[in-house]
């Protein structure tokens, strides 16, 4: 079968008939059936505020106060919240215990200058205050430590 043949000037007059009817129903519709939009919309004006710079504060000496909730430090300086850092071990660590006292078992050893956030304490036990400390890089690096091998330092 020959392609030309169904292509010949009648059938794509055809076509071009059928598109045009289409087309001219299409606007016809839209526009008797669609209402145009009415015109008591009407004009809303836009409000501006203009708000002024701000002018330089003066020069006041800030006043320290003491907030009634926060924890009171301990003779050594450590708070829960606060950071402390292993000192005094003579470089051979410090053992961080399961719980707080000499028979709480070891969980890891913690080395001369490492920085500790503390999250509990103080309790005594064995004759030692211990505090619950935890490494901000890893929680899993966390336990009880004696106060005499920690010190108080400001937060990074």
């Amino acid at each position: 079968m020959d392609v030309r043949q169904l292509f010949n000037k009648w059938v794509i007059l055809g076509a071009l008939s059928l598109a045009g009817l289409l087309l001219l129903v299409t606007f016809l519709s839209i526009g008797w059936i669609h209402s145009p939009q009415s015109p008591d919309v009407g004009f809303a004006p836009a409000y501006l505020t203009i708000i002024p710079a701000s002018t330089a504060t003066p020069n006041v000496t800030p006043t320290a106060t003491l907030d009634p909730f926060a924890p009171s430090p301990t003779p050594t300086g450590l708070t829960v919240g606060g950071y402390a850092q292993i000192t005094g071990t003579g470089g051979e660590g410090l053992r961080i215990r399961s719980a707080p006292g000499l028979s709480g078992e070891p969980v890891f050893l913690g080395l001369d200058s490492e920085v500790f956030l503390v999250k509990d304490g103080p309790r005594e036990a064995d004759g030692y205050v211990w505090w619950y400390i935890a490494a901000p890089y890893d929680e899993a690096r966390a336990g009880w430590a004696a106060a005499d091998f920690l010190t108080f330092i400001p937060a990074p």
